[in-house]
């Protein structure tokens, strides 16, 4: 009996231990999971986290570049020398696009760039040819010319380009400095600040600029809208005009304003440039309002003239699907396999659905104001939110959407 007790203890033995040994391998690699995920957790997104001290951090080594001649601007002095532009909060931090929130001489203002720092834009190689020489103005302005076409797809004419330098600059009469040229090569490499810059004086739904240093140029502040907000816009936080408590006829009003300025600015985008210009990524985010109510676009970073839009779709498909470009649509050709260059929706109608919808919805409308018309117009809505259900929206098609929407909002404007 011993010996066969022997050989059962030995036999059995192993199946004893089996189960607590891979608890404790199950355990281990659970371990080293949730360590890795930590860390891979911490590197990509608590460190690209918005903080007070990485922003000041970044705004710190600006201010040295500046007093080291690296950079200048007409807002240097302001924020590294008088101060009058103070650091106030991180508003987005992406990688390494950052936006700031700032002070300047009491006003708030928004600071913006693509890269967080001076030295990761690209130089311009004009720079390391000519240590001591002036570079001649033909080459600044050919140069220039050559990065918008390749930025925006855009032929800009020489005459045109003084345009996209910083105000202290347009007026400049003789050479730049080694500082202002590389500050202005660095701005013109982000694609928002020239389309901004390009539109300054073409357009009232874009954001005004105020100025530069170095890599980050300064716009005016205005709170962006936000679909959570059951107007989406904070009417209350507009002055001089003051919406908090106000009636519910003035609110809809107000929401009627709001409406046909994101009209005014469909049609001004579709017609008032040499080209059309495409807005990819509609949210209300991405847009504000002035005290006035006018909308603005505060977000271009998804916004294509039409030689840049043909080239983003214009690419191999096996499916309509594949010809999606966030909210920019086109058509798969299966005999070529190419999605088509045109868009198939427009920038109307990606507003119905993403914009007015929300703005009109009945669903919604014991947040806001009733009205005699707004079911309506939120009828209009939907049938122009789904336009290109069935092909491509045309022009006719279009103009007639729009009319109708623009008539109900202004007979609603009437009724007083």
């Amino acid at each position: 009996m011993s010996g066969f007790g022997s050989v059962a203890c030995r036999h059995f033995r192993p199946k004893t231990v089996r189960k607590p040994a891979l608890l404790c391998v199950l355990l281990w690699v659970a371990c080293w999971f949730l360590v890795n995920i930590s860390i891979f957790i911490h590197k990509n997104i608590f460190a690209e986290y918005c903080t007070d001290q990485k922003s000041k951090g970044i705004l710190g080594r600006l201010c040295l570049g500046y007093q080291q001649g690296l950079l200048t601007g007409d807002l240097c002095k302001d924020l590294c020398v008088t101060q009058t532009m103070v650091y106030k909060r991180c508003l987005y931090y992406d990688k390494g696009k950052k936006v700031i929130q700032a002070d300047w001489n009491g006003q708030p203002i928004i600071l913006k760039s693509k890269l967080e720092d001076f030295l990761s834009y690209d130089s311009l190689f004009l720079l390391d040819d000519q240590e001591s020489r002036s570079i001649p103005e033909i080459d600044i302005l050919v140069f220039t010319a050559l990065e918008i076409k390749h930025s925006l797809g855009l032929e800009v004419k020489n005459v045109t380009a003084p345009q996209l330098w910083t105000k202290h600059l347009k007026d400049r009469r003789g050479s730049f400095s080694r500082a202002e040229l590389a500050s202005m090569w660095s701005l013109l490499q982000q694609e928002e600040y020239v389309f901004f810059q390009l539109l300054q004086d073409l357009s009232k739904h874009v954001l005004k600029m105020i100025g530069s240093c170095g890599h980050f140029y300064a716009v005016e502040y205005l709170t962006a809208g936000h679909a959570w907000h059951h107007n989406l816009f904070s009417l209350e936080e507009l002055s001089p005009y003051s919406w908090r408590g106000s009636s519910s006829k003035a609110l809809w009003q107000a929401t009627n304003s709001i409406a046909l300025s994101f009209l005014d600015l469909a049609r001004h985008f579709e017609n008032d440039f040499s080209h059309p210009l495409h807005l990819c990524d509609i949210k209300p985010e991405n847009f504000a309002i002035r005290a006035d109510l006018t909308v603005v676009a505060i977000d271009v970073d998804m916004a294509f003239f039409e030689p840049k839009m043909r080239d983003i779709l214009e690419q191999n498909c096996t499916n309509d699907e594949d010809c999606s470009f966030f909210d920019c649509f086109s058509h798969c050709n299966l005999k070529t396999q190419r999605c088509r260059a045109e868009r198939s929706n427009n920038n109307l109608q990606v507003i119905c659905d993403k914009i007015f919808r929300p703005l009109f919805s009945p669903q919604l409308s014991e947040h806001r104001v009733r009205h005699p018309l707004q079911s309506q117009v939120y009828r209009a809505v939907k049938r122009c939110a789904e336009l290109s259900k069935h092909g491509n929206v045309d022009k006719r098609t279009t103009e007639d959407t729009f009319s109708e929407l623009y008539n109900l909002l202004k007979a609603g404007q009437r009724e007083q």
